[in-house]
């Protein structure tokens, strides 16, 4: 009779992901025991503490994992090697900046997120627990548990476990996108979409994996990779499992033909949630990628080239060009993450090495400019009347006519976008510009100097929808248009078209421009900054600074990454 043999785990590898979910189980712990009067201060300390904790275990790893190039864990379900430990250090340094930015209260004490999730937008209930001053503390084990799964799913080497990581980094954003205290529909249909597009994913996902099992007999990707070198004629399902499982993967990176939900998602979402998705989804998504393409399907460099290659270019394509024309900066923003998303794509197709180390910068490189720039959106705010017409500060200014003259209200708020614009628009001296040469370089290397050739052209027709912000806020005079609103409602947006939802100033709920009630023509309230109690502040700052650096003196940086950026089978 044998008896049951317990597994031997190496839980030093694992030690930066157990940090991370151990805290976010204790995090659901506080809200449950802890009083509501401390439940923020120890929520957020715990969350800062295991973020920076995950850090450090990263850089305790970094020796060992550069003298012997890695270790299995689990079984072989997980590896630790280089560009497993550059990528979790990346997201959870992002996510340490997403916290702040998350925890950072505003006027009256008011942060992003709505006091009651669950209450129904415009009810009696809601007004309660606004009045009440209850505030949303389940944010931050949501976050926990996210930045867990998203240092789990780079690190995966098993179909399985990758769909585990994928679907505990992903019900905790979608919850978050619907938890805006601003425009509670409007975030709310935010998280609908982003949940049944990604519900529908993971299944079309599921069954690829289900594909690859039949033809390989195994979950692993050096099975699988091995089995590819040998026809046994089901070839068939391994194209059709490996072409389902990239779809899912680049459902995450926002690459077209699955971008549908990312315009959506970034404009409904609260703002420091769609600077944490925007940045750390990316790099997650973006290193398992890496390690499918890499790992587990080498043998079929020569059917994927072809699917590489066309959604490289759709996406650099159509993210540039779907930008040109939109009048959000949230947007904006996200049809330039989906033209990124094909940037980094053609380092993924140099399969080489140097495409590995420029990726994985580059993904540091945008991830710290994304996070900034959205960070610096939550501070620009609309001013009009609340109740008993006392003037407030309201929701976010998001349209870009907004943003008109606020170089010259606020320069260095200004200055500092432009910063992030530049690097984003890829000018020397800036992180974006060493990201983008890295990666067209790697492909030009590689072999896909045409892919290279459509970057290069992109990134210059981009460049005119990041110029065109810079001269709105520098070179505009600030509009003084009138803008018609229900009698007394103290309605906030300041150029608002059609059916656009606008906010009430006290309840923040949602309301369409076009009313049966009574109208008057009163002048749009002003775009004032708000600095709030200075947490986002920090972490833009923080941003800027790593957006200099990485674009002034990027060899240091370059040459840690180069010197672990070795997959592990």
């Amino acid at each position: 009779m044998s008896g049951f043999i317990a597994p031997e785990i190496a839980w030093g590898p694992l030690v930066p992901v157990l940090v991370v979910l151990l805290a976010a189980v204790l995090g659901v712990l506080v809200e449950a025991f802890v009083p509501d009067a401390r439940r923020r201060a120890v929520q957020l300390t715990l969350t800062l503490a295991s973020l920076a904790g995950a850090l450090l275990a990263v850089a305790a790893l970094w020796s060992g994992v550069e003298e012997t190039g890695g270790t299995d864990v689990l079984g072989g379900s997980l590896v630790v090697d280089g560009p497993t430990l550059v990528l979790q250090a990346t997201i959870a340094l992002l996510a340490l900046l997403s916290t702040l930015i998350f925890a950072d209260r505003f006027a009256g004490g008011e942060d992003a997120f709505a006091p009651s999730a669950a209450a129904v937008p415009g009810s009696d209930y809601e007004e309660i627990a606004r009045r009440k001053g209850l505030r949303q503390t389940e944010v931050y084990p949501l976050l926990l548990f996210a930045t867990g799964g998203m240092m789990l799913f780079p690190a995966t080497t098993d179909l399985l476990t990758l769909f585990v990581a994928l679907e505990v980094l992903s019900l905790p954003l979608y919850l978050l996108c619907g938890m805006g205290r601003r425009r509670r529909l409007l975030s709310q249909e935010a998280s609908m979409k982003y949940f049944l597009l990604g519900a529908f994913v993971s299944a079309i996902m599921l069954f690829g994996i289900a594909l690859l099992y039949g033809y390989s007999g195994s979950l692993r990707y050096a099975d699988i990779a091995v089995a590819t070198a040998t026809p046994n004629g089901l070839e068939g399902l391994l194209v059709v499992g490996a072409l389902l499982l990239l779809a899912g993967l680049f459902f995450k990176i926002g690459a077209v033909p699955f971008h549908m939900w990312t315009p959506d998602v970034y404009q409904g979402a609260p703002t420091p949630v769609t600077g944490f998705m925007a940045a750390c989804t990316k790099v997650a998504a973006f290193g398992a990628l890496l390690r499918v393409v890499y790992g587990m399907l080498p043998g079929m460099a020569w059917d994927l080239d072809v699917v590489l290659w066309t959604v490289a270019i759709l996406t650099m394509v159509v993210g540039t060009v779907a930008a040109l024309v939109q009048t959000d900066v949230k947007r904006l923003l996200a049809y330039s993450s989906i033209a990124h998303a094909g940037f980094v794509l053609t380092g993924i197709v140099a399969l080489d090495d140097a495409g590995i180390t420029a990726v994985l910068f580059y993904l540091l490189a945008y991830g710290a400019t994304t996070v900034g720039a959205f960070g610096l959106i939550a501070l620009v705010r609309e001013q009009g009347t609340g109740d008993d017409d006392v003037p407030a500060v309201l929701g976010e200014a998001t349209r870009l006519s907004q943003w008109a003259g606020l170089g010259r209200t606020h320069p260095v708020l200004a200055v500092t976008f432009t910063l992030f614009l530049l690097s984003f628009a890829g000018i020397p001296l800036t992180a974006g510009f060493v990201g983008k040469f890295a990666v067209f370089t790697a492909a030009v290397e590689g072999g896909a100097w045409q892919l290279a050739l459509v970057g290069v052209l992109a990134s210059a027709a981009a460049a005119f929808f990041y110029v065109r912000i810079i001269v709105l806020m520098f070179f505009t005079e600030v509009p003084e248009a009138p803008v018609t609103a229900g009698t007394g409602t103290g309605v906030a947006p300041a150029a608002v078209a059609g059916s656009t939802p606008v906010v009430h100033g006290a309840t923040g709920q949602q309301a369409s421009v076009a009313t049966a009630e009574p109208v008057t023509t009163e002048r749009a309230p002003a775009t004032t900054v708000v600095a709030g109690e200075g947490l986002t502040v920090v972490a833009v700052v923080v941003c800027a600074v790593l957006t200099v650096v990485l674009g002034v003196a990027p060899s240091p940086v370059l040459d840690a990454i180069a010197s672990v950026a070795v997959l592990l089978p």
